[in-house]
């Protein structure tokens, strides 16, 4: 398991906002959170990174979320619902999982969140997806 304090690409963190819940760290174009052990994420926390998002990245740019699930917590994955209900859109999501119990809930989540979830065992691999993913899409916005 692997923090992304740890990793190189830290050094590019515009900031992190550290909650009960977990802490969420936020880059250009890309969030990636590590959940507390034993938190349980539902629409309330959601609502709380969703704000701290707009403020600290914007808006009206393409955004990426990696769940980093360095430990065992539960996710609502009814409340993808309310996401959409509320208007808002996550293109990219990648879930970096290191056991069974970190990729258990994704079945789940794939049933109610209506994009691709993608799936890592490392999380090197998953920041260089979304930002790849990231970098083409604002392309296409600029076209």
């Amino acid at each position: 398991m692997q923090s992304v304090r740890e990793l190189e690409f830290f050094k590019n963190i515009r900031e992190s906002r550290e909650y009960e819940f977990g802490i969420f760290f936020f880059f250009e174009g890309l969030v990636i959170s590590e959940m507390k052990e034993g938190a349980i994420f539902n629409w309330a926390i959601a609502e709380k990174i969703i704000a701290a998002a707009y403020q600290v990245l914007g808006k009206d740019k393409p955004i990426a979320y990696i769940s980093n699930r360095i430990n065992d917590y539960s996710v609502v994955p009814t409340d993808w619902l309310k996401f959409y209900k509320h208007r808002h859109q996550l293109e990219f999501y990648s879930i970096v999982a290191y056991n069974k119990s970190g990729l258990a809930s994704v079945v789940l989540e794939r049933m109610f969140f209506r994009n691709k979830i993608r799936q890592f065992s490392d999380l090197d691999n998953a920041i260089k997806f979304s930002l790849s993913k990231v970098t083409d899409k604002k392309i296409d916005l600029s076209v």
